[in-house]
């Protein structure tokens, strides 16, 4: 024979239930909120920025540093494709707005000068001769690091700032490769 359950009993069980469902909306939230401005984990895809960052990488991207600091040149940025807003790519920032930038025989040159690309290893390199480009007002010029195997700004040109959603920071995936991104 079974027994009633108390009401106070019942209202218990329901009590809990609705803490539950509202611990729960309030991760959700919680999640959704910092997904959407703080940081997003992101899979690399393809070779494009290697030594840098490998094929099937996961990383970590910062999406609140640009609210409060400019893009700068050099940042590894994650940003929506210009010809196809759906799909996302992460490149080298080489010129700022304003910039002319110039590549000669594989040289890269922004405003004339030279620049130093001490990430740049030589097999990655290409001989490729880009004419002077200037890079217009609220759009960024970004090269990958593996340029010879690289679709970027040579190909379909320059990326509107508000493309760039944020700036790689942390990779967690492989273990064995955990660690900032410079």
């Amino acid at each position: 024979m079974a027994l009633p359950v108390p009401r106070a009993g019942a209202k218990a069980v329901w009590r809990a239930l609705w803490e539950l469902l509202h611990d729960l909306s309030v991760a959700v939230l919680f999640c959704f909120f910092l997904i959407t401005f703080v940081a997003q984990a992101f899979r690399v895809q393809g070779t494009s920025m290697l030594p840098l960052l490998e094929d099937s990488e996961r990383i970590i991207v910062n999406k609140f540093v640009y609210r409060f600091h400019p893009i700068e040149r050099g940042d590894v940025v994650v940003f929506w494709f210009p010809r196809d807003p759906s799909v996302s790519y992460i490149k080298r920032v080489v010129g700022l707005p304003g910039d002319t930038v110039e590549l000669r025989r594989g040289l890269l040159y922004v405003n004339g000068q030279p620049v130093e690309e001490s990430f740049l290893r030589a097999q990655y390199r290409d001989q490729d001769t880009v004419p002077p480009f200037e890079v217009g007002q609220g759009y960024y010029y970004v090269l990958g690091d593996h340029r010879n195997a690289s679709n970027d700004s040579r190909s379909w040109g320059e990326v509107p700032e508000r493309y760039i959603y944020g700036k790689a920071f942390f990779r967690f995936w492989p273990i064995s490769k955990t660690g900032l991104i410079r």
